[in-house]
């Protein structure tokens, strides 16, 4: 009816200009959903997804000290998101305080960069329902510090990286004093240097430093990993298209037990979470195109 009204009356200067509105305003509208859902065309089209990964060590993700190539547990995930999709890979190198940048400036198209789920998270980005892991937090300690309990943490300052799911437990459940780094190899040097009782990172990390000499005057003492959460794949928000497609992948990896294998080996021992995923779809119909 007021669209009806408008048109008989389009010489009116005021109404004129209040249509003009409306069209710039449905155009605008029109140009990000377009936008929105135009990621996986743009992928077909180019024939290559860019995907965002860390690489702050394994077994998440390396850089080749030779060839520069990009190795690890989220880089094979991305090589497997290549191949179901049948185009070529680039694998881009983001640190925790830029990653959601690079994402949503169009950078990468598609985030695997240890970005657990979290509600604050969803607020700004979407992402593929299915998770791929469940991961927690670990504490890395220098040996003898007597702290056994999240709870010793109380008023102790604490390294982690920027951006970290693990900064808010750790000051409103455990009240440790925070230090954030740009990365996690800055978080372990001030570990190192005495600047912090301990490092709080991704748990399958801590866990492979140990297994090096370096780190052998250092400990994960405590019991259990800090809030495990989903591992998923973050897009842009209202990428319905890309989000789905990818939803199918992962589900096709549960049901083929791909995943358990890659974490295998990389040395990422999986979870109870990702066992109990992969007998939720062991008996899925398989999808055509995604990884065996």
């Amino acid at each position: 009816m007021f669209f009806r009204h408008a048109h008989s009356s389009s010489g009116h200067p005021a109404l004129k200009a209040l249509a003009a509105l409306f069209g710039v305003t449905l155009l605008a509208v029109a140009g990000t959903a377009a936008h929105a859902d135009a990621t996986l065309d743009k992928i077909g089209e180019r024939h290559k997804i860019s995907v965002g990964v860390i690489l702050s060590g394994p077994p998440f993700g390396t850089i080749d000290p030779l060839t520069r190539a990009h190795l690890g547990y989220n880089v094979e995930l991305a090589k497997g998101i290549a191949q179901a999709l049948g185009v070529e890979l680039e694998t881009v190198s983001v640190l925790a305080p830029n990653r959601i940048q690079f994402l949503q400036q169009g950078k990468v198209d598609i985030l695997i960069a240890n970005m657990q789920l979290t509600e604050e998270r969803t607020r700004i980005l979407d992402y593929v329902p299915t998770p791929y892991e469940e991961v927690g937090g670990a504490a890395l300690i220098r040996k003898g510090s007597g702290i056994a309990r999240w709870e010793d943490l109380k008023g102790q300052p604490v390294c982690v990286s920027q951006g970290s799911n693990f900064i808010k437990p750790l000051v409103e459940i455990y009240g440790a004093e925070i230090k954030a780094f740009r990365s996690q190899s800055e978080s372990l040097l001030s570990l190192r240097g005495n600047g912090c009782v301990a490092s709080v990172h991704v748990s399958p990390t801590m866990h492979t430093l140990l297994e090096e000499p370096e780190w052998a005057d250092y400990e994960i003492p405590l019991p259990n990993d800090l809030i495990p959460s989903p591992s998923v794949i973050w897009v842009r928000k209202g990428e319905k298209d890309i989000q789905a497609r990818l939803d199918a992948v992962i589900r096709d990896w549960h049901r083929s037990g791909w995943l358990l294998e890659v974490g295998e080996r990389n040395g990422m021992h999986p979870s109870q979470a990702l066992r109990d995923l992969h007998e939720k779809y062991r008996n899925a119909a398989p999808l055509a195109d995604s990884r065996k």
